[in-house]
């Protein structure tokens, strides 16, 4: 795009697109968007950049004229705003298209993808840059996370270092589609010069069809690594194994396994830290710490370190890095203390992301009664796919309640999951469990019921209506009254 354009956004306040709503302002664009709704962390960082949100879609948001229109991956055919686009020929483009065309063009592309750990692992690889950037003012990097990094205070950052000399792009592959008219996933518009493989699950059931047209995606982006880039891909699962198995470009394993080329051992957490080491093709390598909790984590950590390190990144600026990384909103955020009881905000909304959070949250807080309340609120934990695992994950906890299916109504009636289904299992297998409606239902009902030492893990991928606000505020006003 030549010159200063007004360009407005279509589902502004997704993740992504907030984000890239920043970098373009930063390139000196007039940036307006529009959504149905916004909530936390996104509305909050759009507000602050003094970029103008309507609510809801409606045509006269598309007033004056856009010179350009950028439709999120969540806006369909019947959107008031999109049809509008559509009959007036506005000019329109995806989030990838433009992420690809204005800022990966000329800049080193180092992307982070994976069913599971892309978003924590992309902002301590950012981190590390910034870190040793600060001896080097070429390693300064730009980038675009799917959440708000808190060493940042953002989810992007565009920097241009001078001399034409441009640092590197650090992106969160998104395997989701990427509009309406592009079904494939978003991270095939990022063409990577080194790659993050961390996990390769089934999800997003609303676009995939199966495990396989899952990896066959993975297998895409795999393809697109050239020959002198490099990939650094986990070592614990035969799905990741076969992503990777024709890659033309080197790969670098990491993980628990003997044989790995950076291979994670004496793990150990105290609290929310966690310390380890790495051997690097069997050599003592380096040692680490981490203000955060659970394998998974230092997992995450050793993966940013690995490409990081073989990008030039020297070992004295990982290890700073690491230390001083401060996680990402909503990543085991602790949003509340009260009355002694501990209210934590997790994005899980996949089985294996539930079971690393309760796990990790066992580890921070071993001889703590855990509580986890759960939003099945993505487009796969809604279906039917995941209800035996999810049963499996949510019995790491002491106490489970699972809220009704959000917007059940818009899913098939054979693929709907059935809460009570998961509710009786967890029963069954001796847990303490309860499905109730919504917010304020559960609210009502275990907030009388939490003693000092609780731990509440609130799991969920939107604004839960309102629920991280509620129950602290009802905590807050049974510990005035006494609990009487």
């Amino acid at each position: 795009m030549q010159g200063q354009k007004h360009i407005h956004l279509i589902g502004i306040c997704g993740t992504a697109m907030a984000s890239l709503a920043g970098l373009l302002q930063l390139k000196g664009h007039r940036v307006t968007g529009s959504d149905q709704a916004a909530y936390p962390p996104m509305s909050d960082l759009l507000r602050e950049l003094g970029i103008r949100v309507a609510e809801p879609f409606a045509e006269k948001n598309l007033e004056p004229r856009p010179d350009l229109v950028i439709v999120g991956n969540a806006i369909s055919r019947g959107n008031a705003e999109l049809e509008y686009v559509l009959d007036e020929r506005i000019p329109f483009t995806s989030l990838a298209q433009v992420i690809h065309d204005e800022f990966v063009t000329g800049r080193e592309s180092l992307v982070v993808a994976g069913t599971h750990g892309k978003t924590t692992t992309t902002s301590m690889l950012a981190w590390i840059y910034e870190v040793a950037s600060r001896g080097d003012g070429a390693l300064a990097p730009s980038f675009l996370i799917g959440g708000v990094a808190e060493n940042f205070g953002t989810s992007f950052q565009l920097r241009e270092t001078g001399h034409g000399r441009r640092g590197p792009l650090i992106l969160e592959g998104d395997e989701y589609d990427t509009a309406f008219f592009d079904k494939g996933p978003k991270f095939m518009h990022y063409f990577p010069d080194a790659l993050i493989l961390t996990h390769v699950e089934f999800d997003h059931a609303d676009i995939y069809r199966d495990l396989d047209a899952v990896k066959t995606a993975f297998k895409r982006l795999v393809n697109l690594v050239p020959r002198r880039g490099r990939i650094v891909a986990y070592d614990g699962a035969p799905n990741v194994d076969e992503c990777v198995s024709k890659a033309f470009c080197k790969v670098e394993r990491y993980g628990f396994k003997p044989d790995s080329f950076w291979r994670v051992e004496e793990l150990t957490h105290a609290g929310t830290e966690s310390r380890w080491k790495v051997r690097r093709e069997g050599q003592a390598w380096g040692e680490f710490m981490l203000q955060m909790p659970g394998a998974h984590n230092a997992l995450n950590a050793a993966a940013a370190a690995a490409l990081a390190f073989g990008q030039g990144i020297t070992l004295g600026a990982i290890s700073e890095a690491l230390a001083t990384f401060e996680s990402v909103k909503r990543r085991l955020e602790v949003r509340a203390e009260v009355d002694g009881v501990t209210i934590i905000d997790d994005f899980a909304h996949h089985p294996t992301a539930i079971r690393e959070t309760l796990k990790a949250l066992r580890e921070a807080y071993p001889t703590r009664r855990l509580w986890a309340v759960l939003e099945p609120r993505s487009n796969t934990l809604r279906r039917n796919v995941f209800e035996r695992e999810l049963v499996e994950s949510l019995s790491l906890a002491d106490r489970v309640v699972i809220a009704g299916v959000f917007k059940l109504e818009s899913i098939p009636a054979e693929e709907r999951m059935h809460p009570e289904r998961v509710v009786k299992a967890l029963v069954a297998a001796g847990r303490d469990a309860a499905l109730l409606q919504n917010a304020d239902a559960i609210v009502k009902k275990i907030a009388p019921e939490l003693r000092e030492g609780d731990v509440v893990a609130i799991l969920s991928n939107g604004g839960f209506d309102g629920i991280y606000e509620k129950l602290p505020e009802r905590l807050r006003k049974l510990a005035a009254a006494g609990r009487g």
